[in-house]
């Protein structure tokens, strides 16, 4: 069978979230041309902070992004793991420039919608590829050497030919199951989120990403737009709320989590006034990410994570570079073959990280004060180290 070109192969993306314009970057910058589908008519503002750890900027980076990210985005100095019971520093983490000395690449919080925003002008200026918004690719169907899209368009179906289909639509996908994959799981967790204009500053350090620790949840917070605002994330059981960002949470339903905690991040939850309620989703880790013929699914669609290492849109973001890189090198369905065996090994390891962290972080009684004996005994050169496969994983040298 005679290889195209990559100029001459067409891309077709479902989903315009991080994992989708990431990967129509990548794409674009091998030599194919892209179009993204995106459900929504506007591309609004929705989410709240994410981390962008070193893996993630080192991509960011070779697609020329990073520098107008930097506009948004904080470089905390350390990260802290705090006990919520008295507010006591367990652990520092030094990032920022000991970060990017230690792996290369920074390590940065930016708001979602800031990121995203970045992103789509720099698909904008890019002419192989083309953002439609208001459609939905809704199905896919495959051929002798590509994939048919049925995309929903207002009032009109129609359907578009590619030779590879890349579904980003995320943790609840509808392509997932061409994979044969079920749909995500709920955990029985929640993350509830907040931003907070001027917070308590005797909680908070300035510029760092704190994480207080407790039996019943834990709480995340770090400075968002140049410090301006603070992002909170509070995890603990609840009950499953619908599908996506701002459901209503009730805050009096938080400070019943946090009973036990300092009284002052009781206060620093009603300060933070209005909190929404994101249910955490998993999928099924034997499930499949690819259709040799011509998908592959990349971000929450193929494996949405556990919030607990901070790594959602750094796999994502992962992948996208992977698959792009994979692809480019010709003979397609091994190059999917190859993604799905190397992508899910590293998401293994992560996902096991991001269970060891939930253990330790809610944990009470004596595994807490041993947990916390540790965390102290360690040197801060120690815990970086211990994250030298996360943070200086690189995912363009692993082709």
């Amino acid at each position: 069978m005679i290889q195209k070109a990559a100029d001459d192969r067409k891309v077709l993306v479902a989903g315009a979230g991080i994992a989708g314009l990431t990967a129509a970057l990548a794409f674009a910058a091998k030599g194919f041309s892209v179009v993204v589908f995106e459900r929504a008519e506007k591309l609004e503002e929705v989410g709240a902070g994410l981390q962008l750890s070193p893996n993630a900027t080192r991509i960011l980076h070779s697609l020329g992004v990073l520098d107008d990210l930097e506009r948004y985005a904080v470089r905390p100095e350390a990260i802290l793991l705090k006990d919520a019971a008295n507010l006591s520093i367990q652990a520092k983490v030094p990032l920022g420039s000991a970060a990017e000395m230690r792996w290369r690449a920074p390590y940065l919080v930016i708001h979602r919608a800031d990121l995203q925003r970045v992103l789509v002008e720099r698909v904008q200026q890019i002419p192989e590829v083309t953002l439609r918004t208001g459609a939905e690719l809704r199905d896919a169907h495959f051929r002798p050497g590509g994939v048919t899209a049925l995309v929903q368009e207002q009032e009109r179906q129609h359907e578009v030919e590619g030779d590879l289909l890349v579904g980003a639509d995320g943790v609840w996908s509808g392509l997932r199951q061409l994979t044969g994959g079920k749909p995500s799981n709920f955990t029985g967790y929640v993350a509830y989120r907040a931003v907070i204009s001027h917070p308590i500053k005797a909680v908070l350090a300035p510029n760092a990403v704190t994480a207080f620790l407790s039996p019943d949840f834990h709480l995340i917070s770090y400075p968002l737009r140049g410090g301006a605002v603070t992002n909170l994330v509070l995890v603990a059981r609840g009950e499953e709320v619908g599908r996506g960002w701002a459901n209503a949470a009730d805050t009096d339903h938080l400070l019943g989590k946090t009973v036990k905690a300092a009284p002052a991040l009781s206060a620093l939850i009603r300060e933070a006034g209005a909190w929404t309620a994101w249910p955490i989703h998993e999928v099924q880790s034997e499930s499949r990410w690819i259709d040799p013929r011509g998908l592959a699914l990349i971000g929450d669609a193929a494996h949405a994570l556990s919030p607990y290492a901070a790594q959602g849109a750094a796999m994502a973001i992962e992948d996208a570079a992977t698959l792009a890189a994979l692809v480019a090198g010709g003979n397609q369905p091994a190059a999917l073959a190859a993604f799905e065996h190397r992508r899910k090994r590293r998401m293994l390891r992560v996902a096991r990280r991001g269970e060891f962290n939930r253990f330790v972080w809610h944990a009470g009684g004596l595994i807490a004060r041993a947990r916390n004996l540790v965390l102290r005994l360690k040197s801060e050169s120690s815990l970086a180290a211990d994250l030298d496969w996360l943070y200086g994983y690189d995912a363009l040298r692993q082709q």
